[in-house]
């Protein structure tokens, strides 16, 4: 996504009456504010607004961006793709291949008990812990993710049916998967892997498609889903996502449970670890 599609579909949610303005006319030609509404509320001409949707715009400060992202509503994860995408416009170069540091895995792998992933910029499982594995994805072998194609959840989510069967609320945690590739592409715009992956997921899926073009964004920081497991029935987890310092787009995930799930997940991790050790 451009930083002209991004304001687009950031224009196109907010009516008049959201910023104070009058509706005018009852039935108007486009969705949301019009872009000569828009520019002055955010102190801007509405020809170099319109240059900025076009991607004609020089660059843009941070002020300009502050601005537009205050008269847009924009929440905190907004903003900051909103910058993202202002800055990755003038460099869409392809980043190097997608490695997994040894003491990364070795961290993942520490977690006996809870489930415990790394996961990459395209929304490939880089590594994962046994309770992991016995959770999301007991049908493929646990050494999945040294071999390619790894593991990607976004794929699992949308066109593997047993992964929907997975959540309790699969359509969010679909709008999560893709709020999650749209940070990764307006960060690294310039991967072709990730293009690729997201052209795959819109020709296999109708719904991604229609989830994609609504534009979701978050960093998915923290995050409470319920899955439901065939013998032990829904547990409630919640998702911690933490990123690598070196800012390759890499992350851990630790699946800590909510009250109730505790004893479930024991049960679950405790009988993973049985079966690996006959």
């Amino acid at each position: 996504m451009s930083l002209g599609e991004f304001l687009r579909s950031r224009r196109a949610r907010l009516q008049p009456e959201d910023v104070g303005l009058s509706p005018g006319v009852r039935h108007r030609r486009v969705a949301g504010l019009r872009r000569e509404e828009l520019a002055p509320l955010a102190g801007l001409s509405v020809g170099y607004y319109t240059r900025l949707e076009q991607g004609q715009g020089p660059n843009v400060s941070a002020e300009v961006l502050d601005s537009l992202a205050r008269v847009l509503r924009l929440d905190g994860d907004e903003r900051a793709h909103l910058h993202r995408l202002a800055r990755a416009a003038g460099r869409p170069g392809e980043p190097g291949p997608e490695l997994l540091r040894p003491g990364i895995r070795r961290m993942v792998e520490s977690y006996t008990g809870v489930p415990a992933w790394a996961v990459g910029r395209r929304a490939d499982v880089l590594a994962w812990n046994r309770p992991a594995h016995a959770l999301f994805t007991p049908h493929l072998d646990f050494d999945a993710p040294d071999r390619e194609p790894r593991p990607n959840f976004a794929r699992m989510d949308f066109l593997d049916p047993r992964s929907r069967d997975l959540y309790v609320d699969w359509e969010q945690k679909a709008r999560d998967d893709i709020a999650y590739l749209q940070v990764s592409l307006g960060r690294f715009p310039g991967d072709r892997g990730l293009r690729e992956l997201i052209d795959e997921l819109r020709a296999g899926s109708a719904e991604f498609r229609a989830m994609w073009a609504e534009h979701p964004v978050s960093n998915c920081a923290s995050i409470s889903r319920g899955y439901r497991h065939p013998e032990l029935g829904v547990l409630t987890l919640t998702s911690e996502l933490l990123r690598t310092p070196d800012d390759e787009g890499q992350g851990v995930v630790l699946f800590q449970p909510e009250p109730g799930s505790a004893g479930l997940l024991d049960r679950l991790t405790q009988a993973q670890w049985q079966d690996h050790a006959q």
